[in-house]
């Protein structure tokens, strides 16, 4: 009787996306690295005697860093893994029981 039923799709904490709290954590945590890096390239460039080569590379990165650290902190979360399971199509009529009056 075991081989007539379906195997249910089990649905894995992992799968979940992070909460918007951790995923901005995280992008303003790399977009502070970013900009301290930024810094340390702009006092390099102006303060330690290297040659110009050197000096062109930090003043380059002090000049680009600022807007790879914008489009890095304004990326959302990555998007979540497809949903292992096969949910029916609803029904656009019915109003969902969380949704629900008292009473009705």
């Amino acid at each position: 009787m075991k081989g007539w039923r379906r195997k249910a799709d089990v649905h894995q904490v992992t799968d979940a996306r992070p909460s918007l709290t951790a995923d901005i954590r995280r992008r303003e945590i790399s977009y502070l690295i970013k900009m301290g890096i930024r810094t340390i390239c702009l006092i390099l460039a102006v303060v330690v005697p290297v040659p110009w080569p050197y000096r062109l590379l930090f003043i380059a990165a002090a000049v680009f860093l600022p807007y790879i650290a914008v489009i890095g902190a304004n990326e959302r979360g990555q998007a979540g893994p497809p949903p292992t399971f096969q949910s029916p199509e609803a029904n656009q009529t019915e109003i969902p029981l969380h949704r629900r009056e008292i009473g009705s």
